[in-house]
């Protein structure tokens, strides 16, 4: 089998994604790479070995303008793992330009522009992917196993609480902090769970509300506008949380909220997101009507008889070890990308899914900053959501 050759735009936090691309021989090579950043393109150059000799004399191909790497016709599929602001654009371009696209979470920032990359998807006949990872997570998976073995009977509830000790390092030191680029970290850093929450509970939101505040990190002292990252960013970490420096220039999104969610289905959940705490963790809980389930690291306790008062749980089960980056999530949705590039069909991960978490991140943090008033999701062509359920084919 040949292997398919990948162009990357980005090469920043999500570099790991590229880099699990590469894999000559097997499946897949990075050929081509992207990056405003001259100097971000030249220390990531020596990351790819040349796939061939259509890479030229200096190994793979690199451009600071993705229009020269979408011209190209050895490529076959194209990363966009960039600033989400930027995903519409891109994402339109590379459709557009006839290249299958994975499109790094979330999808975009907004409802309507993750709508228009749908439609283009639809208009052009060109296959899209858009990669929440947490869905090829082994405790996410296997959580989902036994909601479908019926475990803990039918879903009817969902609470998730994310703690994020390092969240000024990650989220107010750079373009996160932004409202203009990420719309608020209530979907930004929220996506993936929102998507989780809908694939465990088996519907989509349908009506949100959220409160939240920015509690802790308002007042603290920013860099300059134009100013570079202080060093060791993401390697060293400030505590207390007030101690903490060298914020971005523009601090604008909350550092604290919590969302309710009605789903198509009847299911209730609930979504609790905290940037200060001194651990990082994230808890899932299902309640179904013959049991609950809970998340512990890698562990899944679950309690399905009684009554009873506080007790251990009735069995615990543990996820499969894995390795690699982001729990080996990133070889695995490599792998489903790929397959689906080659083969079309259905994917574990889906654009519309993708969509409905958008949508549910962007409304929740409109109701977030209306003083908590219920907002509905804007619904989607019926037409479209039954083009992508077809795995992207017209019937």
């Amino acid at each position: 089998m040949e292997d398919l050759r990948i162009g990357v735009v980005g090469l920043g936090l999500r570099l790991s994604l590229g880099l699990a691309a590469h894999r000559p021989g097997r499946g897949s090579v990075v050929a081509a790479i992207c990056d405003a950043d001259p100097a971000a393109l030249k220390a990531a150059a020596g990351r790819f070995e040349a796939a061939d000799d259509r890479a030229g004399a200096d190994g793979v191909f690199l451009t600071e303008d993705h229009r020269d790497l979408l011209e190209r016709d050895d490529l076959d599929a194209v990363l966009v793992v960039t600033p989400d602001d930027t995903h519409e654009r891109l994402a339109v371009d590379c459709l557009r330009a006839g290249k299958a696209v994975y499109l790094e979470k979330p999808m975009h920032i907004t409802v309507e522009g993750c709508d228009t990359i749908l439609r283009t998807a639809r208009e052009t006949g060109t296959r899209l992917y858009v990669g929440h990872n947490m869905r090829h997570m082994s405790v996410v998976r296997l959580m989902r196993d036994l909601i479908r073995d019926d475990v803990i009977g039918e879903p009817k509830t969902v609470w998730v609480r994310h703690f994020i000790s390092y969240g000024a390092d990650y989220y107010f030191k750079d373009w996160h902090a932004e409202r203009a680029r990420t719309t608020g970290l209530l979907l930004q850093k929220a996506a993936h769970d929102l998507d989780v929450i809908h694939w465990l509970a088996g519907g989509y939101t349908t009506r949100v509300n959220a409160m939240g505040d920015l509690m802790v990190h308002g007042d603290l002292p920013r860099r300059a506008p134009g100013t570079p990252r202080p060093e060791g960013w993401l390697r060293e970490f400030d505590w207390p949380p007030t101690a903490r420096r060298d914020l971005n220039h523009v601090v604008d999104v909350e550092d604290v909220s919590v969302m309710n969610m009605l789903l198509d289905n009847g299911v209730i959940a609930a979504y609790q997101q905290c940037h200060f705490t001194p651990d990082y963790d994230r808890n899932y809980t299902v309640i179904g009507t013959k049991g609950r389930l809970e998340s512990f690291d890698d562990e899944i306790k679950v309690w399905n008889s009684g009554p009873g008062g506080r007790r251990e749980p009735d069995i615990t089960y543990r996820a499969p070890k894995t390795t690699g980056s982001h729990g080996g999530s990133d070889e695995k949705i490599i792998d489903e990308f790929c397959g689906f590039v080659r083969r079309g069909g259905a994917t574990d991960t889906s654009p519309i899914a993708a969509r409905m978490s958008v949508a549910a991140g962007y409304m929740a943090t409109m109701s977030l900053r209306d003083g908590g008033l219920p907002y509905d999701i804007p619904r989607l062509d019926p037409e479209l959501v039954a083009y992508f359920d077809r795995g992207q084919v017209e019937a």
